[in-house]
């Protein structure tokens, strides 16, 4: 009978072996990895197939809003250039010896204020015939002016006129002009003011436009003024034709001798000209042809290495699973577990936890700790200070009550210094702020009666504490007996960085009627002269002008941490 029953328990034990413990099949992680390639990288590379022809038009007008933008700045430099010619011809038309009739001085004029511009002075008169020319010396024979249509253009009006370009015999080269009548001179005159064409290539020479491209300055017969290094020659025509729809903001396609271009074409109303920019079409699609295929090399290449880093994140993840497995056997042994840095963040985290938590918790108590000391040792500074303000304005005070009420004041402008330590003190009090508290419970109405200028100062504690108290004694005794206390008095504080290694600082009052203090010290005085000094290592001065009290202090910047500093930007303010 027993051996019956073990052989039925040894039976059930056989059915409960391996084929009931049977679950679902494990699968190596690589195969998951795979699978996450696959899903990635497949729609990701046939949604880049629909991106790569968005990609195409888009930096198709990239190109083509840079160009515009481009030839739009090359007619505003030129149009700046000619609104300049037309203010130097307004100045010189205006000097006397011209009015007066004196030719030969007004050529020695205008021929000084003219050298280093590349620009020419002609008075002509109504018939064309030119009475002075500052390219050649006074007296020299002058014949006709070259361009005689602009001349007629400007005698119907008393518009300035800006010439096409044409040869002039006189310069032998190129030139432009822009044509004024000389008002109230009868029978009319003219004043020219000419300028050599090639001058005007510096406003294309410094744009730079996109491969290829190519800008030329044409007047209103499509003749060049200017080009692009070996783009078209002075004088002659472009063989780009213009169009009618010059200044849009898109190019135009245009077939030229069999080839394809690109062109922009922009139009000047002050001067008739325009700015014609253009490249073959193949230099503009070649780029994207380019990039196109670069960016199927890289989905190839990222294919890629995507199979060979998952085949490689698979192996090292095994491996660390592996290692957990065998951690876990050594726990369940009893022995001694150490972290292990897995290369695997997530399986690292495990045995990192216990070391980061207690790291974490010691710099939470070493940060506790300097805190505690912080708070003791502002506590200890204003306690001190405290202690000295009660000594010194017991010192001055006639009775209890001037005691109380000078001691509660002084309170009053160190509380308003420790807000801002309070708010700021992580990154600096700014001296702006600090005069700005300190002044404000005395400043009068008027806004224009407190100036201060000066770069924005950030302070240290020290240096806050200190000044705050220098402002605060300051502002009292311009409401008892300077800037504030009379109408019409003005108090104007500047500072700036004296030498570039010192902080100068000036508080000057100016009074009416004012009457120059005592020689008594009392608690201000020492507070500027004696705890600013000897706090903050620096220099201090006190004058006495007829008008009014002056205090200058130059203190070092590193007695107030100068790198915490800002920009050094100049604001002016008015009222504090």
């Amino acid at each position: 009978m027993s051996q019956s029953v073990t052989q039925n328990e040894n039976n059930q034990a056989e059915s409960s072996g391996p084929e009931a413990r049977r679950g679902p099949v494990s699968i190596p992680i690589i195969f998951y990895l795979a699978f996450l390639v696959a899903v990635v990288v497949l729609p990701a590379t046939a949604f880049t197939a629909v991106l790569l022809a968005r990609h195409n038009v888009a930096q198709e007008e990239t190109v083509q809003t840079f160009t515009v933008a481009t030839a739009r700045s090359v007619l505003q430099s030129v149009e700046r250039e000619i609104s300049g010619m037309i203010t130097t011809q307004r100045v010189l038309m205006s000097i006397e010896a011209l009015n007066n009739g004196d030719l030969a001085q007004f050529h020695e004029h205008a021929q000084t204020a003219l050298t280093g511009t590349g620009s020419y002075f002609i008075v002509a008169d109504h018939q064309a015939n030119q009475l002075l020319n500052t390219r050649v010396e006074y007296g020299t024979p002058l014949g006709e002016v070259s361009d005689f249509e602009t001349v007629q253009r400007a005698l119907e009006t008393p518009d300035a006129v800006v010439s096409d370009v044409f040869f002039g015999r006189t310069a032998q080269e190129y030139v432009f002009n822009v044509v004024r009548q000389r008002p109230g001179i009868v029978p009319p005159q003219l004043a020219i003011l000419t300028q050599n064409a090639s001058s005007l290539s510096n406003a294309l020479l410094t744009r730079e436009l996109p491969q290829g491209w190519h800008v030329a300055l044409v007047d209103s017969k499509n003749t060049v003024l200017a080009a692009s290094e070996d783009a078209a020659v002075i004088g002659e025509p472009l063989f780009i034709p213009l169009r009618e729809d010059a200044g849009g903001t898109r190019w135009s396609d245009i077939t030229i001798s069999g080839e394809d271009y690109k062109t922009i074409t922009q139009h000047s109303i002050l001067t008739g000209w325009y700015v014609v920019a253009w490249a073959p079409s193949a230099v503009v699609t070649e780029p994207m042809r380019t990039t196109l295929l670069w960016l199927l090399a890289g989905a190839l290449v990222i294919v890629g290495l995507a199979g060979f880093a998952a085949a490689l994140i698979g192996h090292r993840i095994a491996l660390s699973v592996r290692g957990l497995a065998r951690q876990a056997r050594a726990m369940g042994a009893g022995q001694e577990i150490v972290a292990i840095p897995y290369p695997v963040q997530e399986l690292a985290t495990v045995s990192e936890a216990l070391a980061d938590a207690g790291a974490k918790r010691r710099r939470a108590e070493n940060e506790s700790r300097f805190l505690m000391r912080e708070v003791a040792h502002r506590s200890k500074n204003q306690l001190t200070v405290i202690s000295a303000m009660a000594k010194q304005t017991a010192r001055g005070a006639d009775n209890v009550e001037k005691f109380v009420e000078n001691f509660q004041n002084r309170l009053y402008g160190l509380a308003r210094s420790t807000d801002l330590l309070l708010a700021h003190g992580t990154q600096g009090i700014g001296l702006r702020d600090l005069f700005r508290t300190q002044i404000d419970p005395f400043r009068p109405e008027d806004p224009s009666r407190v100036v201060k200028t000066g770069v924005n100062v950030y302070l240290n504690v020290q240096a806050a504490q200190v000044l705050g108290m220098a402002a605060h004694e300051l502002a009292t005794n311009a409401a008892k007996y300077g800037a504030f206390s009379r109408e019409g008095g003005k108090l104007t504080v500047n500072w700036n960085r004296a030498g570039g290694d010192r902080l100068h600082l000036v508080w000057r009052e100016t009074v009416p009627d004012f009457t120059p203090p005592s020689d008594r010290k009392g608690f201000g005085t020492v507070v500027l002269q004696t705890m600013v000094a000897s706090a903050l290592k620096a220099d201090v001065e006190r004058t006495v002008h007829p008008d009014g009290i002056e205090w200058v202090f130059s203190i070092p910047l590193e007695q107030i941490d100068p790198d915490r500093d800002s920009p050094d930007t100049e604001e002016p303010e008015a009222g504090l």
